[in-house]
């Protein structure tokens, strides 16, 4: 019979680990349980529920710091740091109406997956803004890492393994994250009527100059036609944008030189505000492909190799995609339930160089039936099942949800 465990203390937790190990029983490890549909179904006796280690505990605005449970709502802590015109930086995406969750999830499951949106080519990855945590491993171990700044971190960084290990080697009790100040003022630059290949190269172009992009998205002309936005909306062909935020008299000066750099490319346009935050939300949360059930994929690429991607997989049924991080990302949607056409996705990125392949968003069967994430080479493969031994040589955490036996 299937039960679920929900300890309120680190030492019930503790307890409930070592059980599991002593009786060999697998637990599926939630928050929330919004994060479900990311990696391989999990094959679990029972279920442990971290919900009850919720909560923020600290926030310091002045010192750029907050400490929570890893089950707080990640929407409790951005209205919290919204109303101290502060951010988590690394813009972590809600993939709720992607994944047909009910809410945006917990912070604990975004550190857990690694979770960041377009901000990330500027100010970097939810990694890079964990700072700490308490846990206890799949040994049934109390385990404590890092602190309260960067510079509390001494030998191992273990924040930075935990976070994109999907709950399979620890379960974490706290978690510490450093923040950052929200932009005075973000605006947008659209460049219209420029194919991937000319896309690319405008983004670049923004990137490449002195002006602190820290957005950097291409759209082809089906989905802009669907955006919110009625100057996206009516643009009746493909765009590039590039964000810009910051000091207001900044912005503005960089916005002006950035539309001359871009003007050869195209003619240039102008969200604020408003339009530039609903922009990048859609960008960010995937929305173009939540309304629909596609299979949809995430693609790690070289940015110069993105048209020429897009190209080998037109062929697809019912493919869409667009681009983040200048080409570096894209996300791609397609109609193949059965196997999900992970052999042509691969075998394009394998020919363009090299890269990584991540389904998002697949039914269960096709989760279980195919290498949800990139498969890695003999000594990473390696040294991931040595981590996996040394955090739970049991394999009681998440058994099987990043890679089979992992």
């Amino acid at each position: 019979m299937t039960e679920t465990f929900r300890p309120e203390t680190e030492a019930q937790l503790i307890d409930v680990i070592g059980w599991a190990n002593s009786e060999q029983l697998p637990l599926e490890v939630i928050g929330s349980g919004t994060k479900r549909g990311l990696g391989r179904p999990v094959q679990a006796a029972h279920t442990l529920d971290l919900s009850a280690f919720s909560g923020v505990h600290l926030y310091e605005p002045e010192e750029l710091v907050l400490g929570a449970g890893p089950a707080t709502p990640l929407a409790e802590i951005e209205a919290l740091l919204d109303d101290n015109n502060q951010q988590l930086a690394f813009e972590p995406p809600d993939l709720s109406a992607l994944l047909k969750a009910g809410s945006s999830g917990t912070i604990g499951g975004v550190i857990a997956c690694n979770l960041a949106g377009p901000r990330r080519i500027k100010d970097g990855a939810a990694r890079d803004h964990f700072l700490g945590f308490d846990a206890v491993s799949g040994r049934g171990m109390a385990v404590k890492s890092g602190g309260r700044v960067m510079k509390n971190v001494t030998g191992y960084d273990l924040s930075k393994l935990l976070c994109g290990s999907y709950g399979t080697l620890a379960a974490m009790t706290r978690l510490t994250v450093k923040i950052l100040p929200v932009g005075q003022k973000a605006r947008t630059i659209l460049v219209g009527n420029v194919d991937a290949a000319q896309g690319v190269k405008a983004l670049a172009a923004g990137l490449n100059g002195p002006f602190e992009v820290s957005g950097a998205a291409w759209l082809p002309a089906s989905i802009a036609a669907r955006s919110q936005i009625d100057y996206v909306g009516k643009a009746g062909c493909d765009i590039a944008a590039l964000r810009v935020e910051g000091f207001g008299p900044s912005v503005n000066y960089r916005c002006q030189k950035l539309r001359a750099l871009l003007a050869p490319f195209g003619e240039t346009e102008e969200l604020h505000s408003h339009n530039s935050k609903t922009f990048w939300r859609d960008v960010r949360n995937v929305t173009p492909f939540c309304d629909d059930d596609r299979v949809v994929w995430k693609l790690s690429v070289a940015p110069t190799a993105a048209p020429g991607i897009l190209s080998a997989l037109s062929h697809l049924k019912e493919v869409e995609a667009y681009l983040d991080a200048a080409g570096g990302l894209i996300w791609l949607a397609t109609q193949s339930p059965k196997q999900g056409a992970y052999e042509p996705i691969r075998d394009a990125i394998a020919q363009a160089g090299g890269g990584h392949a991540t389904l998002i968003r697949g039914p269960a069967g096709l989760r279980n039936a195919i290498p949800v994430f990139q498969p890695q080479p003999g000594p990473l493969a390696a040294l991931s099942q040595r981590l996996k031994d040394s955090f739970d040589p049991n394999r009681v955490l998440n058994p099987g949800r990043m890679t089979e036996g992992l």
